[in-house]
Order: structure tokens, then sequence, then C-alpha cells
């Protein structure tokens, strides 16, 4: 599939809805690595074994294969016309957004400047809260503004949320937040060996708790 972009062009995107969909999720990229990368594969297959249809969509500086991001407004112009492309091609489904490290925090900003219509709650895997070895907060300012429940996922061991700033923040935003830990995991949610657990083991925790969560909210 296509998704055209005001101002910014033609981007690939892609469907996947696995038969007996309840919920449909609007799921975007890091910053590094496009939406093939294999953790948004894994993901959206386990998602899929849940009946937990995505809608993967590449940003424009990704698509044309450039290493620098986009500027905020043209991700969240991308975003925005992600999930108007949703309510044509899955109307019959309710729908969550977010995605991975930027592509989350793009999608949590475009909230808060003003409600992306049809999206009923937010999944982050990994937000981003500071760069690393830059422990501050204000990226996480604008969550202060999004009005719908929001899921933060989170590994232990993520330089990018340390988790003494992001508990907090979560405790300010009240029932709108909830946050599942994720023991061991990085940015990436790899788990060293010595923690006993697989890939493919996390992956089912992180896609149960989706899947719970987004149940609980609908």
């Amino acid at each position: 599939m296509t998704l055209d972009v005001p101002g910014a062009g033609t981007v690939s995107s892609q469907l996947d809805r696995p038969p007996g969909a309840w919920l449909v999720y609007l799921l975007a990229h890091g910053a590094g690595a496009g939406m093939h990368h294999p953790f948004l594969e894994r993901i959206a297959e386990a998602l899929g074994a849940r009946g937990i249809a995505t809608y993967r969509y590449q940003f424009p500086y990704m698509e044309r294969r450039s290493r620098r991001p986009d500027p905020p407004d043209r991700a969240m112009a991308t975003i925005r016309a992600a999930a108007a492309a949703v309510r044509g091609v899955a109307a019959d489904l309710p729908m969550i957004a977010g995605g991975k490290s930027f592509g989350g925090r793009m999608t949590s900003t475009a909230q808060a400047e003003e409600p992306i219509p049809g999206v009923s709650g937010l999944v982050f895997l990994g937000f981003p809260l500071h760069a690393p070895n830059r422990v501050d907060n204000r990226r996480g300012a604008h969550l202060a503004d999004v009005r719908i429940p929001m899921l933060f996922l989170q590994g232990t061991r993520d330089p990018l949320a340390d988790l003494t700033l992001l508990r907090p923040l979560c405790d300010r935003l009240g029932d709108r937040a909830t946050l599942h830990v994720v023991d061991d995991g990085d940015h990436s949610f790899n788990v060293r060996k010595r923690s006993g657990r697989s890939g493919d083991a996390v992956t089912d925790e992180l896609t149960a708790a989706v899947a719970v969560w987004a149940r609980g909210i609908l």
C-alpha cells in the first residue's frame, strides 16, 4: 500500500489484518529503522495472533533513505495521514496509535496539539524521554495535554528513559497512564542471556500487555 502525505509525497504503508480482528494499531517506526525492521515485524505478527491488526508506514525521510528524521510538523502530518488511511481501510475497528521511540513520541506530540480523529489510546514501545546521558524529562512535558489513555512499555535498561523520571511522570498523568516495565529490557527490548528469557518471550509479554490494556480502555 501507499500513503499520500500532504507536502511530502507518497510513502509506503502496510495493513496486516488477521481474521476476526477487534482492534487496529497505527504503528510508527523509530528514528533509525523503517517499518520493516525485524522488531516491528515480530510485534505485528504477535499482535495479529491476538486479533490486533497493525498499520505500519514510513516517515518521508525513511522513504527517501535519509538518515535525518523529519521535522515534527512533517512527521505529525504523516501520522495524521496514516490515521485517516486507517479510518478508510479499517473503519469498523477501534484504533490505537503510537509506535517505537521517535514514532511514538511524534504520535503523542500530534495528539497533544490536536486530537487525532478516531484514536482511542496511545501505546509507546520505548518512549524516548531523554537523550542518552542527558537525564531530564522535557520531552515528556507535552504528555500532560494528551487526554486519552496511554500505555508505556519500557525496559529497565533503557538508556532513553530513566525509570526514576518516567515513573513520577506517569504518576502525574494519573489514570491516563499505565506503565509496564520489561525486566532487563533495553531500548529495543533486548534482554541479556542471563535473564533466562528469549526474545520471543519478551515479544509475547509486550503484546499481551497491549491486548489486556486495550481491552480495558475500549
